[in-house]
């Protein structure tokens, strides 16, 4: 039986292609340049996140989580976008990789999957579960992870960091999967 805990943030995840890198305070402009795009969050359950003080609150609950990263093309050193572990249930075995966003020049390219396969193999180290909170309205969010695998388990009103609630799906992947 695997005792240990997971470490929401390790030193650095990356494969051939792609790079997480623990998010820092001194990373906000160049994150901000790629969230700032309307067409980023029209189906995201905030569709204004794109204004720079909307943005700045997500920034701030990415920096408290402990567990966002910036994520970065390794061929090109571009910024790709952000995402994070977060909700971690070590009596539950359970985390949630959620809070992911990407440039639009990443979308359709397989980055999202190549990402999410590498959070995933890490947090299946230590969990037995990992799930994601997928806005309603979300539809592309929602596709891209049901060809991950996930199943929708749930349906909740989830409350962003300072934000109201919104509705959102659960969807989950077992280990066993």
């Amino acid at each position: 039986m695997n005792t240990s805990l997971l470490n929401l943030q390790p030193e650095i995840l990356e494969d051939n292609l792609v790079k997480l890198i623990p998010l820092q305070e001194n990373h906000f402009e160049e994150l901000y340049k790629v969230a700032s795009d309307p067409l980023i969050w029209e189906q995201h359950p905030n569709k204004n996140r794109y204004e720079r003080e909307v943005f700045q609150n997500f920034f701030e609950g990415a920096m408290e989580s402990k567990g966002a990263f910036l994520i970065v093309d390794k061929n090109t050193g571009e910024i790709a976008g952000s995402t994070r572990f977060y909700d971690y249930e070590p009596e539950n075995k359970s985390v949630f990789i959620g809070y992911t966003f990407y440039g639009r020049n990443f979308w359709g390219t397989g980055f999202n999957t190549q990402v999410k396969k590498m959070m995933l193999d890490y947090a299946f180290k230590t969990v037995d579960k990992v799930q994601f909170h997928i806005g309603a309205e979300n539809y592309r969010s929602q596709k891209a992870i049901e060809k991950l695998g996930a199943v929708k388990v749930e349906e909740i009103d989830v409350a962003y960091y300072n934000e109201p609630s919104r509705h959102n799906f659960v969807y989950e992947i077992k280990k066993e999967q």
